[in-house]
């Protein structure tokens, strides 16, 4: 099911249409050999949806014909779930048809991409949802350099949730960054293996200065997330005040103990923190890990295996 929380147009920032500019003169540098052939006459576009899926990168579609100086004229919304076995006519661009074959391939390529996420987003909600759970789908930072904002707002449609978008977003503190901030401290009592890597528990000694270290510089507005290899790690990192506790390739009865138990634990206590698991999850197998203690459930097989909506532009002079 896709998003109904409104337009989601209004969430992006100014810089989306910097990036627009850069995809748009990265297809075109120099000189459109293609576009001196045909001219300036004015003319339309129909924009054909091909197979099965969520229309989403609408506002992304829109800007490159802006920027061409086009019109788009949509008469299906964005969110729209397109049949199999049909050519769709979702929109129609209008200006000149050397602008409009300019700005095809990039327009054409995000809004591909864009639906696939939401697609691919939306199915995976609800095999989570006919499963009884209401906790949170989420994607994951493993995006593509550059297209990220589009990535995430695929997720969006799709009516998954973004996650966090940079490292700026939230601490996320990972065994590597509970290692080196042990490591760079010098603390005597938390020692590495003689492969250099840290026991488990010498990890769950480590993670109270890790969280309290990422604490001091984030204020109280940036949540922490530490994530957990075992129990030990999670008791530690909610003993230490973290907001997000992240089970991370756990088996899905691990997922569910441990789940259960952290949670009883800590009733009543007066500490607040979310379970995430995450760790190899997609369509086949994640319904397995779900259960009430779970809060979040992410993963990046909703935007890195996501495949294509097919669209296509048929030009007709007017």
């Amino acid at each position: 099911m896709a998003s109904t929380h409104g337009d989601l147009r209004h969430l992006l920032p100014g810089n989306y249409k910097r990036l627009v500019s850069e995809w748009l003169e990265e297809d075109c540098p120099s000189f459109d050999y293609g576009g001196f052939v045909v001219g300036e006459s004015e003319g339309e576009a129909r924009l054909l949806g091909k197979s099965s899926g969520i229309i989403a990168g609408v506002p992304f579609f829109d800007e490159v014909f802006s920027q061409l100086g086009c019109t788009v004229q949509w008469h299906h919304a964005e969110g729209h779930h397109l049949p199999a076995g049909a050519k769709t006519h979702c929109a129609t661009v209008r200006g000149p048809i050397r602008k409009i074959l300019l700005g095809e391939r990039v327009a054409l390529n995000i809004l591909a991409r864009c639906s696939g996420i939401a697609t691919k987003s939306a199915a995976l909600v609800e095999i989570l949802r006919r499963q009884g759970w209401h906790g949170t789908l989420a994607g994951t930072r493993k995006t593509t350099p550059g297209f990220r904002i589009v990535e995430k707002y695929g997720m969006l449609v799709g009516g998954a949730d973004p996650h966090r978008h940079d490292l700026s977003s939230m601490t996320m503190l990972k065994d590597n960054h509970v290692w080196a901030c042990a490591n760079n401290a010098r603390n005597s009592a938390v020692t590495a293996t003689a492969a250099g890597e840290m026991s488990i528990e010498n990890i769950a000694a480590a993670i109270p200065r890790a969280v309290a270290a990422a604490k001091a510089v984030g204020g109280f507005a940036t949540k922490v997330e530490v994530e957990c290899r075992s129990l030990e790690e999670a008791r530690a990192a909610i003993g230490a005040g973290a907001d997000v506790i992240m089970l991370d390739n756990f088996t899905a009865d691990g997922v569910r103990e441990a789940a259960r138990t952290l949670k009883e634990e800590w009733k009543g206590k007066g500490r607040l923190f979310l379970i995430e698991v995450s760790g190899g999850l997609n369509e086949e197998n994640a319904a397995q890990h779900v259960c009430p203690d779970v809060d979040i459930l992410s993963t990046s097989s909703i935007h890195q295996s996501a495949g294509i909506v097919d669209f296509s532009l048929k030009v007709s002079l007017r």
